[in-house]
């Protein structure tokens, strides 16, 4: 006879406090902290386990509050979606400064791609891909510096993103200077908000906070 237990990886920082200095962005009590990117109010479904959920046609979302150099934190999950393939499992983003898209999506068990979980979009590919499966709460801690720019908005010196995946770092200081197709826009070198990503998945985020550095 042969048991087989199934094994729960948690992600060592999942349901970390915000630390002292920290604003939080959503506490699963109300979706006051986002708007509707380009105006308008947050349209995603406000959960009763405390998270929010990616709604069709709800589109992109950002926070009301903007940010220059910072700390962020964010958990999410990806739904359970075996009759799709590829960019159609799971699929949202969390674009960091309102212009710099690290993927979200059901990668569970893929190579590591920079449109995988966990890629820099068109930028970076992770140096592992540490996805659990969909269905699981799993935590990006991503550090952020914003690119220096001259005053038309020109970027004149590279951004920088750290991203540790459920604990394991898979991107350490990449340089970035061109912004991922459907963010905010505007000078980047200003404070920007933190941006979801609404790509037609019932994606769930909670626990979402900034810390600015």
């Amino acid at each position: 006879t042969i048991t087989m237990e199934r094994v729960y990886q948690k992600p060592p920082t999942l349901g970390a406090k915000a630390p002292e200095g920290a604003t939080i962005i959503f506490d699963g009590k109300n979706l006051d902290g986002f708007t509707k990117l380009g105006g308008g109010p947050c349209k995603w479904r406000l959960l009763d386990t405390g998270a929010m959920q990616a709604a069709p046609g709800g589109g992109n979302i950002v926070s009301k509050e903007t940010f220059l150099d910072h700390q962020l934190h964010v958990e999410f999950r990806t739904p359970y979606m075996p009759g799709m393939r590829g960019q159609a499992r799971g699929n949202s983003g969390v674009y960091v400064g309102g212009n710099f898209e690290v993927q979200v999506l059901d990668s569970f068990g893929e190579p590591a791609r920079d449109n995988e979980a966990g890629g820099i979009y068109h930028v970076a590919v992770p140096k592992e891909n540490a996805s659990l499966p969909p269905g699981e709460w799993q935590a990006y801690d991503i550090t952020y510096k914003a690119p220096k720019t001259d005053g038309a908005g020109k970027i004149t010196t590279p951004g920088e993103l750290t991203v540790i995946y459920n604990g394991k770092t898979i991107h350490d200081k990449i340089p970035v200077n061109t912004g991922t197709p459907g963010g905010a826009g505007g000078d980047m070198g200003k404070p920007g908000p933190l941006l979801l990503q609404d790509h037609g998945n019932p994606v769930e985020f909670r626990n979402i906070w900034v810390k600015p550095l």
